[in-house]
């Protein structure tokens, strides 16, 4: 642990949905995976390399007014084409189109049929870590 860093990595992240039972059926569809944790109006899904956590909230339970100004989390993936291209299949729509950022960073984002922005991206560095990590194990 580094003291220092106060912010320390991504731990969760959450999505409101009006219709939870539909978002929580096309989240299944899309991660391939049920959730891994379920109470009325929340589930909560683990992915990733590092098992982060996914929640989809009932709109019902979001403070008000809803928060976001702007943020976009993006998630690391291989192949983002075929990625963005597998969103749209499922029912969301373009936000951003792929645009590479520089050498190494490609990212685009979509909205979720619920309304959520979705950022995904190939990020270099995240590789450069993960194989760092994989390394040292």
């Amino acid at each position: 642990m580094n003291p220092t860093q106060m912010l320390r990595g991504f731990a969760t992240i959450n999505y409101f949905a009006a219709d939870h039972e539909a978002a929580k059926e096309w989240y299944t569809l899309l991660l391939g995976m049920p959730p891994y944790f379920e109470r009325p109006g929340y589930v909560e899904f683990r992915i990733g390399d590092y098992q982060h956590e996914l929640g989809i909230i009932d709109s019902k339970y979001a403070p008000h007014p809803m928060p976001g100004a702007g943020v976009i989390q993006y998630w690391h993936v291989d192949d983002l084409p075929g990625t963005f291209e597998r969103l749209l299949s499922l029912g969301a729509t373009e936000h951003e189109g792929i645009k590479e950022r520089g050498p190494g960073f490609i990212t685009a984002s979509v909205k979720d049929p619920f309304g959520n922005v979705l950022g995904i991206m190939y990020n270099r560095h995240y590789l450069e870590v993960w194989d760092q990590r994989s390394k040292a194990s």
